[in-house]
């Protein structure tokens, strides 16, 4: 007897876990739609559906258009059922969002950071001002909040504390969740930030309908997230996707994780800066800081031949490194994204064809190569996406665990 009561308590968990999903993801949908793409019998959705609207998490939104009979209702996830605050925590910037549960933004705030030094604790600091600013804002009472994701540089050790790993910004087994911790009471869930990224792109942007897909992180840094068979590949200790530190040129230009010649070296964004830097005889590039300086190399290239030779260099490399990725991973799609990715765009036809000189000829044709669709949000987004990834596998359930260990498919 236990046994089954067990057994049917399992049943119903995923059948509740499929049906959130699916209407989170896809919404809103009717209920016949829900049976056609789920699997489940009409009894089952309708009595999951009931359940879920008694307890606030989807709602009825209008009538679907109907050719005659009796129309079906939409459904869709209920706005205000909970929030979620995602972190973008860059090289130059912190980025803190509040979303409700449709994943609309209700407020924003960014911190400068200064590059050459970015400290744990000033990071912290920011994260948790920005939590107060942005419920303060939207007029959210933080007890609402389900949970706050964080996007970071570098290796994010999981287990019963996030730790992190990032050479470039001289943080070695930094505890960073137990110093945003020691200010907040909310379930926090600490990534990389090209991971978060990932899961924004293959939720809600470019990274839709595919299962095995690569996207790429272009800011001040470079990182990958690796999707196969629609869940991210992580490796042994969450390291995998540091796509910027495989080599490029061997004995190359130096890199800030100490090496030479990584990928990050040529196309990162204060590489690209720098080597503009090198073709104008030393002279400084325009900005004050690495968004405005890059940009000018853009908006210079039309005149300066120094400027249209750094950017189709940078295409050049970017297309090597797209090319590792395709012998690599054989996905179905490269996803360029991040700032500077975003702002380097106009080069992806040429970043496709050098792509295409250096891949193997059968995988780079079943690829496509593609920008981002969600800008410079994607890694907060993403990163706001971890706590509703942990309620979407519960089924709907509320839990008070501060950690997020769990691995949900990330629906296409």
């Amino acid at each position: 007897m236990e046994l089954a009561r067990a057994t049917n308590r399992g049943v119903r968990l995923r059948n509740r876990s499929a049906l959130l999903s699916k209407v989170f993801l896809d919404g809103p949908l009717t209920r016949q739609a829900l049976v056609r793409s789920t699997g489940l019998s009409q009894p089952a959705v309708s009595n999951v559906v009931a359940d879920l609207i008694d307890e606030g998490l989807i709602a009825e939104a209008g009538a679907a258009e109907s050719d005659g009979g009796r129309p079906s209702m939409m459904l869709r996830v209920a706005p205000r059922f909970a929030f979620v605050i995602g972190v973008d925590v860059g090289e130059t910037r912190v980025r803190v969002e509040l979303f409700d549960f449709a994943m609309a933004q209700l407020a924003s705030v960014a911190y400068p950071l200064d590059p050459r030094r970015t400290e744990p604790a000033e990071v912290a600091g920011h994260v948790l001002a920005g939590i107060d600013a942005v419920t303060a804002r939207a007029g959210v009472a933080v007890d609402e909040v389900l949970g706050v994701g964080i996007g970071v540089s570098g290796v994010v050790e999981q287990g019963r504390e996030a730790v992190v790993h990032a050479q470039s910004l001289g943080w070695d087994r930094v505890p960073l969740e137990r110093l945003i911790a020691a200010g907040t009471d909310l379930p926090l869930h600490v990534d990389n930030g090209a991971k978060t990224l990932g899961q924004a792109e293959m939720w809600f942007g470019a990274g839709r309908g595919a299962r095995h897909a690569v996207f790429a992180l272009v800011g001040s840094g470079v990182g990958t997230a690796v999707v196969t068979n629609g869940v991210t590949y992580r490796g042994a200790s969450s390291s995998a996707g540091e796509w910027g530190h495989t080599t490029l040129v061997y004995g190359g230009r130096p890199c800030r994780c100490g090496a030479r010649g990584c990928l990050e070296a040529y196309v990162g964004a204060e590489a690209v800066i720098d080597r503009y830097r090198e073709a104008r005889g030393g002279h400084p590039v325009p900005g004050d800081d690495e968004e405005s300086q890059l940009a000018a190399l853009i908006d210079a290239a039309g005149t300066s031949a120094a400027a249209r030779r750094v950017l189709d260099e940078t295409a050049e490399y970017l297309g090597a490194g797209v090319a590792n990725l395709i012998n690599l991973f054989n996905p179905e799609r490269v996803v360029l994204g991040g700032w500077a990715g975003m702002a380097l765009g106009g080069l992806l036809p040429a970043v496709r064809e050098a792509a295409g000189r250096q891949a193997l000829r059968q995988p780079y044709e079943q690829a496509s190569i593609e920008l981002g669709l969600l800008g410079v949000d994607a890694v907060a987004l993403g990163a706001a996406t971890l706590p509703i990834a942990r309620l979407l596998t519960a089924g709907g359930v509320r839990s008070a665990n501060r950690r997020v260990t769990d691995q949900i498919e990330l629906h296409g």
